[in-house]
């Protein structure tokens, strides 16, 4: 697998107007996960099996202090996450949000020099099912 733009993370105004635009214009998009994060954001991954956007509501944005719709991060698929995350450590870049362990891939996520958060995954597995598993 090469490395591609896996999806987009953005926060909006509202959740349901924003996929109702996004299915207008991609037919394909279905709501591959949702639900409401610990803070009370409701958030979806929309999209098809390959590609997806995430959308958090702005009522309780879950990354910092930004105000305002904005995007959160740019998420890579990748083939060695532990590799990019040794050179970013070493190159002295900050690791960003922590996620826990997954069965079916490891996610990364780092801030460059601007403030934007980068995420980097690298899946185990080709089963869409398994990839798209937001059980965990």
């Amino acid at each position: 697998m090469s490395r591609y733009l896996e999806h987009a993370n953005m926060t909006v105004n509202d959740l349901e107007k924003a996929i109702n635009f996004l299915t207008t214009a991609f037919p394909d998009f279905r709501v591959r996960g949702g639900g409401d994060n610990a803070n009370g954001t409701k958030w979806c991954h929309l999209g098809t099996d390959d590609f997806y956007i995430a959308l958090s509501d702005r009522k309780h944005p879950f990354t910092g202090d930004r105000k305002g719709n904005y995007v959160n991060h740019l998420g890579f698929a990748v083939d060695d996450a532990e590799g990019i995350r040794e050179r970013l450590l070493a190159a002295g870049y900050k690791e960003g949000y922590k996620v826990g362990p997954h069965p079916h891939r490891k996610r990364i996520y780092f801030i460059d020099a601007d403030g934007f958060e980068w995420e980097f995954v690298e899946y185990f597995t080709d089963d869409p099912a398994k990839r798209n598993d937001y059980s965990q």
